[in-house]
């Protein structure tokens, strides 16, 4: 069995444990249809999984004694790389989105500002409010300030504030996180 993995140009730490390669005097051995053989030696156990032309591959080598199971190593490492791809096809990383504006925004544009930063909460992103200055706008820092506030009021109901306004620069920055994402407020 061992023959088809020899051609595999992978250093030793790379490689499957499986049939030789297993140092362990015994080991708790499951067969095919996972059923427990018991404890067995570890030529006890390749002569068995010989017999049956499969593979002996360990499973657990944490526990006393080590745990293999019998299989078609080509179907077992098939199946645990499709069950690491559905792992990753689930989890959901939250990422950083922004939504930038003037400290004089109309109201509709300001609305627009607002369904945009509802829209990446509700994908349990979090939301970077950024306020730009030009100029000697810079000096209308508390109007900057009050629509933050602002926009903070109106998305109460799906945000907290992580990170309150702050100026950074020629900006000013709140970050908000979705309401049933929050574990811990930095305020």
């Amino acid at each position: 069995m061992l023959e088809k993995y020899k051609n595999l140009k992978k250093t030793n730490n790379d490689l499957p444990i499986i049939n030789e390669r297993i140092t362990f005097p015994q080991v708790r051995l499951i067969d095919f249809n996972g059923i427990q053989l018991g404890i067995l030696t570890i030529k006890e156990a390749l002569g068995i999984a010989m017999q049956e032309n499969l593979d002996l591959v360990l499973i657990s080598d944490k526990s006393n004694p080590p745990v293999c199971r019998i299989v078609d190593y080509g179907k077992y490492k098939f199946s645990q790389e499709k069950k690491a791809k559905e792992a990753r096809k689930k989890q959901h990383n939250s990422s950083l989105k922004e939504v930038k504006m003037r400290y004089k925004i109309e109201e509709h544009d300001y609305q627009v500002r607002i369904n945009q930063a509802l829209r990446f909460l509700q994908a349990s992103d979090k939301v970077k409010a950024t306020i730009t200055f030009r100029g000697r706008e810079i000096q209308h820092t508390n109007l900057a300030i009050e629509l933050l506030q602002k926009m903070a009021k109106d998305l109460e109901n799906f945000a907290e504030i992580q990170q309150l306004p702050s100026r950074d620069g020629k900006n000013m920055v709140m970050i908000l996180i979705p309401k049933n994402n929050s574990k811990s407020k930095d305020i």
